[in-house]
């Protein structure tokens, strides 16, 4: 029995099916904690597959190779001291198990499965696992651990299993996405497992983006008195060493260490970019290309990618028309070389009038109107293609959550693109970003400091610019009050009665709610983007295409 232990958290950055890749950082997780002392190391919830690898997990190779992978691993452990906690895929007679290993001296000393398995919002673990029964402790240089996995501390029986059972410390490993406020709701998790059970707790957390998921780290540890004692750093790799130490009254952390979180107007912001660079590193393009408009979306998109990937690998391109303002030329231009990206302009006039004059006679008896309109756009997003797939950059699109909820954007047009990081805000989130943006440089941004949006382009009202003095509010309510509406239908999912109880229009949430349900066929062929609040469109909120229900509330 020992009094102390190291233990050694590896908040690092896999990629789901990168079996190799992972496996290097997992021993290099390994040398880094040997080097450190460290008694114990504990990765991050199914390490080495990656969280989460969905339908790969039908694949018997992928299966059978992520555990032979694992074995390996184990066996890397022997001639030494430290003690390794890997949470993998395994197979137990024939049962697919979220799982961990526990290995010691070059064999395995226990494993353990997820007791409760996540079937809600971006969850969809009992499609392939099979759920573990309560834990016992493990036996750690003579002190009982308890391993509860990710969703096992939101359900308090487990703990509690753990420590009945004589659990001292648990360590949970953890495959966590960030959404608005989700940094504080695991602390306050946590401290509601402490205070019943008594133990410390230390939480690990994966970083990184995965496709439409951004984990955000920010492991820390809990001890008895709801006493943070550890906090690493948000939205990037880290490597936690602490000393415990058994008292009287238990095991306690011998010192502190914690990185302060971001505050709620960066960590939106340092999730976007994190979520666009690996997106773009993961799937191996060099460079990004987006079109600006002189527009707010645009613009914000432009800084993310700037901050997320550096200015060099940064390319836009204004696409003007005969709508477009000299205002908006300008502003598009300023806002470039505020960003230090290269900038182009390649007007769409010809093309946009040779196709409506050979559209003319088919066209003929009818008013010109939305159908003559979105021709530019999808010019626009024609023209983008060509220059993506010339070059070979990603095409960024840009249209904020506000517009994707009730379709106000073209598809095949301004909806081209394969990566869109401001998906899941809303308009007036995206100006309150942009706004604090050019207040604040975020901590790993490889952009400038300073004014990078040009106050222009926040100050002046936002337009398409698809037809004279034309503005999104001649189509739409103002965005404050649109916001406030799609929040309640989309995140709260209230009824209309509620929402025209709050003071709303009956006809005006009416309009909302029907926009937003028949705008479903565009949302599912828009491009990914990267989750930021609790309902995101796509992977967090999914309604059918053919759908016949309308709210009759509210009269």
């Amino acid at each position: 029995m020992t009094d102390s232990l190291r233990i050694a958290l590896a908040q690092l950055n896999p990629t789901v099916g990168a079996l190799g890749a992972n496996l290097e950082l997992a021993r290099k997780a390994m040398a880094d904690a040997n080097a450190a002392g460290a008694d114990i190391l504990m990765l991050s919830e199914l390490f080495l597959t990656g969280y989460f690898p969905e339908d790969l997990l039908g694949k018997p190779h992928f299966v059978a190779d992520a555990i032979t992978l694992a074995g390996t691993l184990a066996e890397e452990t022997a001639g030494g001291e430290l003690t390794l906690i890997l949470p993998t895929i395994w197979r137990e007679e024939g049962v697919l198990r979220n799982a961990v290993i526990v290995a010691q001296g070059g064999e395995i000393i226990a494993t353990r499965f997820k007791v409760e398995l996540p079937n809600t919002d971006v969850f969809f673990e009992k499609r392939y696992f099979a759920a573990g029964e309560l834990p016992e402790p493990v036996e750690i240089n003579g002190v009982r651990i308890g391993i509860p996995i990710c969703e096992d501390i939101w359900h308090p029986r487990v703990c509690a299993a753990l420590v009945r059972r004589g659990a001292e410390l648990l360590l949970c490993p953890n495959g966590s996405p960030y959404w608005t406020d989700k940094q504080h709701i695991r602390k306050e998790l946590v401290r509601a497992r402490v205070r019943e059970d008594n133990v410390p707790l230390l939480y690990l957390n994966q970083v990184g983006g995965q496709d439409e998921l951004v984990f955000d780290g920010a492991s820390f540890a809990i001890e008895p008195g709801e006493r943070l004692v550890l906090q690493g750093k948000s939205f990037m790799p880290d490597f936690l060493v602490s000393d415990w130490l058994r008292r009287p009254e238990g095991w306690r952390c011998a010192g502190e260490d914690i990185v302060p979180l971001p505050s709620p107007e960066e960590a939106p912001w340092r999730a976007a970019m994190l979520g666009l660079r690996d997106y773009i590193e993961k799937n191996g393009f060099k460079s990004v290309l987006l079109g600006l408009s002189g527009g707010i979306d645009s613009a914000v998109v432009a800084a993310l990618a700037v901050d997320a990937l550096g200015a060099d690998r940064v390319h836009s391109v204004m696409l003007p028309y005969r709508y477009t303002s000299g205002e908006s030329l300008r502003d598009a231009e300023a806002c470039a070389r505020a960003l230090g990206i290269k900038h182009d302009t390649v007007s769409i006039g010809s093309p946009v009038e040779a196709v409506t004059a050979e559209l003319g006679a088919l066209f003929a008896g009818t008013e010109p109107g939305l159908t003559e309109e979105n021709l530019q756009s999808r010019m626009r997003g024609l023209v983008l293609m060509a220059i993506s797939n010339k070059f070979g950059a990603m095409l960024l699109t840009t249209g904020n959550k506000s517009e994707m909820a009730v379709g106000y954007a073209t598809i095949y047009g301004d909806m081209n693109g394969g990566y869109n990081p401001i998906k899941d805000l809303y308009k007036t989130e995206v100006y309150n970003l942009a706004a604090w943006r050019n207040a604040h440089l975020p901590g790993d941004a490889k952009g400038p400091a300073g004014e990078v949006i040009p106050q222009a382009i926040i100050d002046k009202a936002p337009s398409a610019e698809l037809r004279p003095d034309q503005k999104d509010q001649d189509s739409l309510p103002p965005y404050p009050v649109l916001d406030a509406i799609l929040r309640a239908l989309v995140e709260e999912e209230r009824a209309v009665s509620d929402i025209v109880a709050d003071g709303f229009e009956y006809d005006l949430v009416k309009r909302v709610e029907k926009l937003l349900y028949i705008a479903e066929y565009k949302r599912r062929q828009s491009a990914p983007g990267p989750k930021l609040t609790e309902r995101a469109f796509g992977l967090g909120r999914k309604y059918p295409i053919t759908n016949g229900y309308r709210d009759g509330s509210g009269r």
